[in-house]
């Protein structure tokens, strides 16, 4: 390297292990984010699998970080932190920690990329795990759904949280200066929902949060909030379900436009599978409530969606994302910050 890592705007680490398609396609995403001058990937993986990949003049803001070994999705994250203390995504949040990286991004397992930032980085005041949100429809590309899948039981102080860091994260991300929060229900009624989003609904009542009340599954594509908060349970099915209608849909057409193969009919597809599975074209979507920032994508992310990680990377770093949802939660739950307990999903 010509230059210190100091010297670098934006100084990444990318865990080049993790994923379906790794390391070829995060060897590829990475180079991709090297054409921007101002970035410094540290590409976290096995040193002698990357070298194999990359070009013979590798770009002076790439550097390989070695590492050993991988945490898969099969694998319970925190038993495998133990066994493997020197796994690409643990060398790549301890970067973070050490100031020698100003975030991190993994393709790989969720579980593992919460477990590594919250051992190595911590979680803010009154948050007791990450939650993962973003944007997840192409149809309503600026409706933040809070949370995505970390937690798949949550007591009702926890979702008014996911409120409370959504918001950061539509400010940042959606540029919403004051944004409604809704809370997915069965029913816009007040009284409508099971026992933990009655609770939520009179909790978030009593923040100063731009609430809105309940929203049902139909209101998702039509604008009318630009929060939504539920438990990771719903957020994953509902997340999942949609991009598995948009590829049954697209294959379902698919028959009818073989006849007519051309631009238009690609065009036709192409859009279909943005509107549906909106997450893999913005690239990933932070841990929310970390101490640091995490940017975590789908599995199967190609090597476009890992460099869109890494731009969303270095947007957090450049407005202060973590300072802002520092300021959200004390804004909503002052010096009494919420936090009741553990949580219990294991």
């Amino acid at each position: 390297m010509s230059k210190s890592a100091t010297e670098y705007k934006y100084n990444i680490a990318l865990d080049a292990m993790g994923g379906d398609y790794a390391p070829a396609e995060t060897v590829s995403g990475a180079l991709e984010a090297c054409s921007n001058k101002d970035t410094h990937v540290l590409l976290v993986g096995d040193e002698d699998k990357l070298l194999r990949l990359l070009p013979a003049n590798i770009p002076t803001n790439l550097t390989i970080i070695p590492s050993h070994d991988v945490i898969y999705e099969t694998e319970h994250p925190i038993d495998a932190m133990k066994s493997k203390p020197n796994a690409s995504i643990l060398v790549s949040a301890n970067m973070v920690r050490q100031g020698l990286a100003d975030a991190y991004v993994s393709m790989g397992s969720t579980g593992a990329a919460m477990a590594a930032g919250v051992v190595s980085l911590g979680t803010l005041p009154g948050v007791e795990r990450p939650a993962l949100g973003g944007p997840f429809l192409g149809l309503s590309p600026n409706t933040v759904l809070v949370d995505l899948g970390t937690s798949v039981d949550n007591r009702p102080s926890q979702l008014v949280n996911y409120g409370v860091l959504g918001v950061a994260f539509s400010k940042i991300f959606c540029n919403i200066s004051n944004p409604r929060v809704g809370l997915l229900s069965v029913g816009s009624e007040d009284s409508k929902g099971n026992r933990q989003t009655r609770e939520a609904h009179s909790l978030l009542s009593k923040s100063n949060l731009n609430f809105i009340g309940n929203v049902e599954g139909i209101d998702i594509p039509k604008d009318k909030a630009d929060v939504i908060v539920c438990d990771g349970f719903v957020g994953n099915i509902l997340m999942k379900f949609t991009e598995g209608l948009g590829q049954a849909v697209i294959e379902y057409l698919g028959k009818y436009l073989d006849a007519s193969k051309g631009e238009a009919s690609d065009s036709l597809i192409q859009e279909l599978n943005k509107l549906t599975n909106f997450a893999e074209h913005f690239g990933g979507a932070p841990l929310l409530g970390l101490n640091g920032i995490c940017v975590v994508g789908h599995g199967r992310s190609r090597s476009r969606a890992i460099m869109l990680a890494i731009e969303m990377a270095k947007t957090a770093i450049e407005k202060q994302f973590v300072t802002v949802m520092t300021e959200e939660l004390i804004k909503v739950n002052g010096h009494n910050l919420v936090s009741d307990g553990e949580n219990n999903d294991g």
